[in-house]
């Protein structure tokens, strides 16, 4: 029995296609965008962790100022020194490693091109608290450090603008009023979580900067990388304590330098990612309830179109239930249809857009099957009415029906 009432509601969805198809538009629109969305959502939510565990692995970093951001500085806000990262790492349990980092941009020359580019100077511990790969060539030796020699490591984006295809290594480059060995060339780690280009510096021992470039000893920033299983919070504390004696804070006196967790600005970054991609799920699925209205719609209009036929099948024995199973069937059926298409849609959507906005795609079984089934439970809710009002015809009254 309930072959035959499959075979008829498909009979009758093929004998008005067009209709069928302008019915089920709405429900292939919904599902469509809701995968899409959430897929497009669970790729950048992907994209924030990756890029922000690019900055480093279990990665502190200690800044002056009272906040992040612009405006952080100033008198109230002395920088650090390098002896504040070396206190850190010999003084405080947990520590993997502890770098220095002081910043300035200028423009760089090689080959009669030039690049203006970001110029970093620290120590080889850098390398390890931000994760950095050699590419090429080798780090600094501890002489090179002490003496604060003419050499440094450039990024991929240095490379290529100043060597193209060749190999820098060996080669020398001019920063400022100094020509400095190229010994080593970083990995590349592409665009930063705030878009910035990672691959885009020289890298050079911190007291080279400071004599020759920079003409100080200040430290913008210490880099600190916790060892695995370390408790976070009592490593801020006493990173917290040891800065406040180092700084010669009175206990009335607040931090003048702040200390920024990159595991919570991902958890952060990505909670954020996460409740837009709900929101964005949630707006595209109202057009789901759009497209059941349509399927009721066009039942209720087939209800009425088929009286004559439902009143015979219900004079020759039919049972209601039997009318009413029809009619529900046809209703899933279209809901169910509108569903696969939309499947299908939003996969080529994810991975077309996904290359376009360069986020991961990640296919969601989960998301997948359950628009397929909530798109086959809005065929039977708005399908069930229409089936019902077949159902319960007087079959005299039916056949009357012109």
């Amino acid at each position: 029995m309930l072959l035959n009432t499959l075979l008829l509601a498909l009979r009758s969805i093929r004998r008005n296609l067009l209709r069928s198809f302008l019915t089920i538009l709405g429900i292939v629109i919904g599902v469509s965008a809701v995968i899409t969305m959430v897929t497009l959502g669970n790729g950048a939510t992907l994209a924030v962790q990756n890029q922000i565990s690019g900055l480093g692995t279990n990665l502190l970093q200690l800044r002056p100022g009272q906040r992040l951001g612009p405006g952080t500085g100033g008198a109230s806000a002395p920088a650090f020194k390098q002896e504040d990262a070396d206190a850190i790492a010999t003084q405080i349990g947990g520590v993997a490693k502890a770098a220095p980092e002081a910043r300035t941009g200028t423009t760089v020359v090689a080959n009669g091109l030039n690049w203006n580019s970001s110029i970093i100077g620290s120590t080889n511990d850098w390398l390890a608290t931000g994760n950095w790969k050699l590419a090429d060539g080798r780090v600094f030796s501890d002489d090179e450090l002490r003496a604060g020699a003419a050499v440094c490591l450039i990024g991929e984006t240095v490379r290529r603008q100043l060597f193209g295809a060749r190999p820098a290594v060996g080669e020398r480059i001019r920063v400022k009023q100094i020509s400095c060995e190229v010994v080593g060339q970083l990995a590349s780690k592409g665009q930063g979580a705030f878009g910035n280009d990672q691959d885009d510096l020289v890298l050079m021992p911190i007291r080279t900067l400071q004599r020759r470039i920079t003409g100080n000893t200040l430290v913008n920033s210490l880099l600190v990388s916790m060892q695995d299983g370390s408790d976070a919070e009592r490593l801020k504390a006493s990173l917290t304590q040891l800065m406040r004696e180092r700084r010669k804070l009175a206990d009335t006196d607040e931090n003048n330098f702040n200390v920024l967790d990159t595991k919570q600005l991902a958890d952060t970054l990505s909670g954020t990612t996460k409740v837009m991609t709900m929101l964005l799920g949630a707006v595209a699925a109202v057009s789901l309830l759009v497209g059941g209205i349509g399927i009721m719609n066009i039942m209720l209009v087939s209800v009425t179109e088929r009286t004559r036929e439902i009143g015979l099948r219900l004079a020759i024995g039919a049972m209601e239930r039997e009318v009413l199973l029809q009619f529900l069937i046809e209703a899933v059926v279209l809901a169910g249809l509108g569903g696969l298409i939309g499947i299908v849609l939003a996969t080529g959507a994810s991975l077309l857009l996904s290359s376009v906005m360069q986020v991961p795609y990640l296919f969601n079984p989960g998301v997948n099957l359950l628009s397929f089934l909530f798109s086959a439970g809005i065929g039977v809710l708005f399908g069930y009415f229409p089936a019902r009002r077949a159902a319960r015809l007087d079959p005299i009254e039916a056949l009357r029906h012109e």
